[in-house]
């Protein structure tokens, strides 16, 4: 908190006043981030767009938000670690939490229709996630295994965009 305390120029008796803890300042700024993203997130698989532009979609936005906010993949870890239920009930009560039905609805007429391959929907969902979001937990290491700069770190998720769509895509088609 003093660190908190001193990069905004107050004491460290004001920021205790105003949020009681750094996990309620962070809490605070977290769903700051998530009222700006879920509504994105939501608006790419609300279109009428086809499954793969979606999907497209839905993976550029999430890694540009992870880029902007890359603390966000590690606070929701921690998160569920403390209390998975306490968490889940905290985005519930906001409503932040994606509305995927139509978009799974979707993915389903596809399937049946024939034009991709059959397969738990909640799979799809996971790939995206945890491929989109663990370069951003194990950031530090891939950095130090690779030697990346920051510019380079930039460009690799830039391009990273493009190879979890191939990588969806070519697992999804038929």
């Amino acid at each position: 908190m003093q660190d908190i305390a001193d990069e905004a120029g107050i004491n460290k008796a004001l920021l205790h006043y105003y949020f009681r803890s750094k996990e309620k300042l962070f809490e605070l700024i977290f769903f700051e981030v998530f009222d700006v993203v879920i509504p994105q997130l939501k608006a790419t698989v609300s279109t009428d767009q086809l499954v793969a532009e979606k999907i497209k979609a839905f993976v550029s936005t999430y890694i540009d938000v992870i880029q902007a906010n890359p603390h966000v993949p590690i606070f929701i870890l921690h998160e569920l670690s403390q209390g998975a239920d306490r968490f889940v009930e905290k985005l519930k009560q906001r409503q932040v939490l994606p509305e995927m039905a139509q978009f799974m609805l979707q993915l389903m007429s596809e399937m049946e229709a024939g034009k991709v391959k059959s397969f738990q929907p909640l799979h799809l969902f996971m790939n995206i996630i945890s491929m989109c979001a663990f370069p951003f937990v194990a950031k530090p290491l891939l950095q130090a295994v690779s030697g990346l700069s920051e510019e380079d770190w930039t460009v690799l998720m830039d391009e990273r965009k493009e190879e979890v769509t191939r990588f969806i895509l070519s697992a999804i088609k038929k």
